[in-house]
């Protein structure tokens, strides 16, 4: 078995610096040595990093596009991948990347760590362990293995910002795409995507300020889909729609997600033409928008795509 490792920097690979932890070269293929003189890894394995490696803070998705790239031209010459990456935006990444590998007939696990393989304690050892190891039994797909849990990619959260078990799946659901000789690789390009979160008293004039410039809206909506329609949300929501600007509703509840029309006060989202995101996490919702405005220039097409399921990271 061949394993490609793809590190992208984060806080598996820091270490200590007068501002704090930042990556450092080499942390992670000593971690991997070390291993493997241990016996505890027996598997062939090619390693490649990020220049710079990065905190996950500043990834962008550009940098999707370069590990998506990088895993479908090496797709035939490895039984799996392992990418090393940050927790801090590991779920956007892990929700892209189902998205943007159609075909995948091989196991894509991310994984990382909450405290840095330079000091004593980790958990980036175990987490690393488990990844490489997960290649041997995971379905094709993306996946995160994290603190012992193998999580499908594009329903995961982060969900504590310290604790070790930091990831949890929102429901139980299968790998993104599976089965394919030739891996279909869709890029993200530029585009800008507004996230508005309703809250009680939110002024329609920020919300139309928000929405003036975007590409394409993810809606955190109360519950199963409310929202206040005062006139000021009303219209920077009705103004967005008549640019034919996609509103994608999610739920601001980890839990249930979105029914669109249960309730009288969503019936602005209806007038909005606003489509149902039923119980996509916000990572899976933003990565969504992105592709559907990266893929198609057709409103429709666009509108499509963000409606239904395309790699398990929403149920019908």
């Amino acid at each position: 078995m061949r394993i490609r490792v793809i590190h992208t920097g984060g806080t598996i690979g820091m270490v200590q610096t007068e501002a704090g932890f930042a990556p450092k070269a080499g942390l992670l293929e000593g971690a991997l040595d070390e291993m493997r003189a241990k016996g505890q890894l027996s598997v062939a394995y090619n390693l490649i990093a990020a220049e710079p490696l990065i905190d996950s803070a500043e990834a962008q998705p550009a940098d999707w596009n370069w590990i998506a790239a990088d895993i479908a031209s090496h797709h035939a010459d490895y039984d799996g991948f392992v990418v090393t990456h940050g927790t801090d935006s590991l779920s956007f990444t892990a929700a892209a990347l189902a998205l943007a590998l159609e075909g995948l007939s091989k196991p894509v696990i991310l994984t990382g760590s909450m405290v840095p393989l330079s000091v004593a304690g980790n958990d980036g050892l175990r987490n690393l362990g488990d990844a490489m190891a997960a290649v041997h039994t995971a379905e094709p797909g993306v996946w995160v293995q994290f603190a012992g849990h193998l999580l499908p990619g594009a329903r995961v959260q982060k969900l504590h910002s310290t604790g070790f078990e930091a990831f949890a799946a929102l429901g139980d659901f299968a790998p993104s795409h599976q089965g394919g000789d030739v891996v279909v690789r869709h890029s993200f390009s530029d585009h800008e995507v507004a996230i508005v979160t309703v809250a009680p008293g939110l002024r329609g004039h920020l919300v139309g300020a928000a929405l003036s410039g975007a590409d394409g809206v993810i809606l955190r909506c109360f519950g199963s889909g409310t929202v206040p329609d005062r006139e000021g949300f009303r219209a920077a929501l009705m103004a967005a729609t008549a640019r034919d600007v996609p509103i994608l509703a999610i739920s601001q509840c980890p839990q249930g997600g979105m029914v669109i029309g249960t309730y009288a006060a969503g019936a602005l989202l209806v007038d909005a033409k606003a489509i149902d995101g039923r119980d996509l996490t916000l990572e899976a919702a933003y990565a969504k928008m992105m592709m559907a405005l990266s893929r198609f220039d057709d409103v429709e097409a666009r509108r499509a795509y963000l409606a239904q399921p395309q790699c398990a990271e929403m149920t019908v």
